[in-house]
């Protein structure tokens, strides 16, 4: 009798998941260690699938645990890494479990870059592998019983979370066997079986009746929800339909029957009576209109003798009133089952093959810190560089420290020299030459990588809305032009980048062209330096003088400051800190990370006293400045001036100024060159991210295109064409007259209309030609040449209703006979046509002689050639 309902499994197209996950590691963690135990962790996943979908599976409890072993894996992976369309792009495709396809469609499937996608299919999987498992189980002993009773609560609540989490999971309509109407009946339907095996092990352990009736009734509750369910919808295997009718009357009919034991140890022998009547008429339903699927003779047979021997004592002794069935108290319910909740892990043996790698949500949030330290230390470096570059130009300005250093009036000044061979060791002006014509080549071949990756989006979007144009709603996937637009305001950001960094390398070619002049003359050697400056009077009388001493006293100090910056700045660059293990905490315990709130205080705490440091230095260098030019200004009212000690005091500022501006300059172009090389890196993981896209939508293109051309060869191929009017209305405009015949009931939907048979040719006798006026339909026809023609449509009269036709495949127009307009049936003995019954409104066919009042005469015989009547033609429903 047992006849337990199993789910088949979905298929899945092969896909290598190894090559683009380890594309994502060595794009997000450095080289080394952890990066190879990432990569052959992708490879184990990929290996894992296949063992888990890329073959048939055993139904057996080793084959379950690989699947829940990779669905376990997928739910490990997904906060790790970004799988979507435009970041870790892998395209799943399955198969509808229960689409058989067409002989040139193939089946239904879809296919979807989403890992959620993934997981729901993969538990979907779960859910029918456990339901195979639980039917194979053998019913007979307890252990049996046990597994079956397991398997089915899980598959139940595999199903169900797929219904409760399968739209938010997709963002798009699922196919027909994973949507939330199918997967909950599925559901329902586990959890009917699931009680019926508690059932079954009730009555083998032999317990009460009322309880075994209260199971019984149970099940029945649960079969009958889900036959309602899936009773008008067209989404399970036609097969599971019966099988849930005869299972909610069996589990009914079981009901009623230990119910009726109960009424019998109650003394209540009318009830019995009526129950097991009512068991009686379930079984007969069952054995009548589901034998086919379900055998419940053995309990046909118990059920009956249980009634005969009921009524037989009722009739002799009891003499009791058997009630009706709507008089009868309805029997209690005790469900003992439940949905097993899917909680992670599902496998007993599960280890995350990526357990060492932190959460994506840890990654991002480490990415952010990063940028928050780098933009903290970038901005006290720059304080302190901005501050050394203000001290070096009013250093120049007051013509410090070579003014207190020339007291020969013709000599080069020891600063002057110093500056001279710092600038020739560094390559002198061939080595800022250099680096600017280096600059334009780095820059266009930054702008060849960025205008190719945008060309590949470009080309793919344009396809993509040529194709959306010619299938218009046919064409369901997620725009170009909406997936793009994260990439594309990436590529905007690295055109403004290069765009100011075209500006930058303007404005330090036209400060080098303002000072190469000044700058060439300090690469000179000594003897042409000297030359090159203007002699004056000595001002030897200067020298040991109070202000003078103050003065060399405060740029001493400058020169401390400076060099204290620069420890400072090596000191600011070489702290390093790991958060991770500070986010990964506050994951563990809050569940979510308040990224901002943790590094700013972390930056606080270890950048804090770096910038107090730098402020102190700003400080200390404002008092030192202050205090330098007013010593400079005593020093200028002491010296003797002329015009040629100005002359000589102007160049020796001018050389001072044109070396600050070499350091900067040397600094700026290798910071640019640096720049550009980095930027080339990052062009380049943006071109790769850019060509993967392209690259999975056009596979996602070419499988959605052998889709919609199997789906147009499912098609029906002749179009629906409506019947001419004169063959519906008649042709005055009248309503066709009512006729006597019953209508014929409605077609079953989903059937094909199979077009008429062909009728036999004419039986050519007297005894037919002399019967021909008493002949009923369907009997043999009169000879063609004494048929009666139907009359010729006469403008203006009223014609008799012609009845519609039957749909029948398109076939070739026929030619126009004389006598007969373009486009009509051809004429048709009435005898042979048993779809024009009713027309004449007569059972026969009329007379050649007496005709119906204000029919037009009837046209001429047959065209010779055609001996036979010829099939009417029919245009396609």
């Amino acid at each position: 009798m047992t006849n337990f309902i199993s789910v088949q499994l979905k298929k899945a197209s092969e896909v290598d998941l190894a090559k683009p996950l380890c594309k994502f590691i060595q794009q997000s963690y450095p080289g080394g260690d952890a990066q190879a135990e990432h990569c052959r962790a992708a490879e184990e996943l990929s290996k894992l699938r296949k063992s888990a979908l890329g073959r048939p599976l055993d139904k057996h409890e080793s084959a379950l645990e690989t699947l829940l072993r990779y669905y376990d894996q997928l739910c490990s992976i997904e906060p790790k890494f970004p799988f979507s369309e435009n970041q870790v792009c892998v395209t799943f495709t399955w198969k509808d479990a229960f689409d058989k396809g067409s002989l040139f469609g193939g089946s239904a499937k879809l296919a979807l870059a989403s890992l959620g996608y993934e997981k729901t299919c993969v538990l979907f999987n779960c859910g029918a592998l456990a339901s195979q498992i639980a039917a194979e189980q053998n019913l007979d002993n307890d252990e049996g019983l046990k597994a079956a009773a397991k398997h089915y609560q899980f598959a139940s609540g595999a199903f169900q979370h797929i219904k409760d989490t399968v739209l938010s999971s997709l963002n798009r309509e699922p196919t027909v066997d994973i949507s939330p109407d199918t997967v909950g009946t599925l559901s329902l339907i586990m959890l009917a079986q699931a009680q019926e095996v508690f059932f079954l092990k009730a009555t083998r352990d032999k317990m009460k009746d009322g309880i075994i009736a209260k199971l019984a009734n149970q099940a029945a509750d649960y079969y009958g929800d889900a036959y309602k369910q899936c009773q008008y919808k067209d989404t399970l295997p036609k097969e599971v339909f019966p099988v849930l009718a005869a299972k909610h009357c069996i589990m009914q009919a079981n009901a009623e029957y230990h119910q009726s034991i109960l009424a019998k140890q109650q003394k209540k022998f009318g009830e019995e009576i009526g129950r097991l009547q009512h068991a009686a008429d379930l079984v007969k339903t069952v054995a009548s209109r589901y034998d086919e699927y379900i055998n419940v003779k053995d309990l046909v047979d118990k059920i009956n003798r249980a009634l005969a021997a009921a009524k037989k004592d009722n009739d002799f002794i009891y003499h009791d009133r058997v009630p009706d069935l709507k008089d009868l108290e309805s029997i209690g319910k005790a469900s003992l089952v439940k949905s097993t909740p899917v909680v992670v892990p599902l496998s007993q043996k599960f280890t995350d093959l990526f357990e060492k790698m932190v959460p994506l949500q840890v990654q991002q949030s480490v990415s952010v810190y990063n940028q928050r330290k780098a933009d903290l230390v970038n901005r006290l470096i720059a304080q302190m560089r901005e501050a050394t570059n203000l001290a070096n130009g009013v250093l120049a300005s007051l013509n410090l420290p070579a003014a207190i250093e020339d007291v020969s009036g013709d000599t080069v000044p020891q600063s002057i020299l110093n500056k001279s061979k710092s600038v020739i060791e560094q390559g002198g002006i061939q080595t800022v030459d250099q680096l600017i014509k280096d600059l334009p080549e780095l820059l266009q071949r930054n702008k060849e990588i960025l205008d190719e990756s945008l060309r590949l989006l470009d080309e793919e979007e344009t396809t993509d809305n040529d194709l959306r144009t010619k299938f218009k709603e046919r064409w369901q996937r997620t725009p170009s032009n909406e997936l793009y637009k994260p990439l594309r305001a990436e590529g905007t950001n690295y055109h403004n980048i290069l765009n100011k960094a075209v500006q930058a390398d303007g404005q330090v070619k036209e400060r080098y062209q303002s000072h190469r002049d000044t700058i060439a003359l300090l690469c000179k050697p000594e003897a042409e330096l000297n030359a090159a400056i203007p002699s004056a009077n000595p001002a030897k009388t200067l020298q040991g003088n109070e202000v003078v001493n103050v003065l060399r006293t405060l740029l001493a100090n400058l020169d401390e400051v400076k060099k204290e910056r620069e420890q400072l700045e090596n000191d600011l660059k070489s702290v390093n800190f790991d958060m991770t293990s500070k986010f990964l905490t506050a994951l563990a315990q809050d569940g979510a990370i308040n990224e901002e709130a943790i590094s700013v205080a972390e930056l606080d705490r270890i950048y804090g006293s770096y910038t107090q440091k730098v402020q102190e230095s700003l400080k200390k260098q404002e008092e030192l400045l202050k205090n330098i030019q007013n010593a400079h200004q005593d020093f200028s009212k002491m010296k003797q001036s002329n015009n040629e000690s100005n002359l000589r005091e102007e160049v020796l500022k001018n050389l001072a100024v044109a070396n600050d501006n070499f350091v900067e300059l040397v600094a700026n172009l290798k910071e640019g060159t640096k720049f550009y090389n980095e930027l080339t890196e990052i062009l380049l993981k943006f071109q790769n991210k850019c060509s993967d896209i392209v690259f999975a939508r056009k596979t996602e293109r070419d499988e959605l295109l052998k889709d919609l051309q199997q789906s147009i060869a499912r098609e029906p191929s002749a179009p629906s064409v409506p019947l001419p009017t004169y063959q519906t209305t008649a042709a005055g405009g009248s309503k066709p007259a009512a006729s006597s015949t019953p209508t014929p009931a409605p077609r079953t939907m989903g059937t094909k209309p199979q077009p008429p048979a062909r009728p036999p040719p004419p039986v050519i006798s007297a005894a037919s030609s002399s019967s021909s006026t008493s002949a009923p339909c369907g009997t043999a026809a009169p000879p063609a040449a004494a048929a009666p023609a139907p009359p010729a449509p006469t403008p203006g009269a009223s014609t008799p209703a012609a009845s519609t036709a039957p749909s029948q495949a398109q076939g070739p127009p026929y030619p126009t006979y004389p006598g007969y307009p373009g486009y009509c049936q051809m004429p048709m003995p009435m005898g042979y046509n048993p779809y024009m019954y009713g027309q004449y409104n007569l059972p026969y066919a009329p007379s050649p002689v007496y005709q119906n009042p204000g029919q037009a005469p009837y046209p001429a015989p047959q065209q010779p050639g055609y001996p036979f009547p010829q099939q009417p033609y029919y245009p396609q429903q």
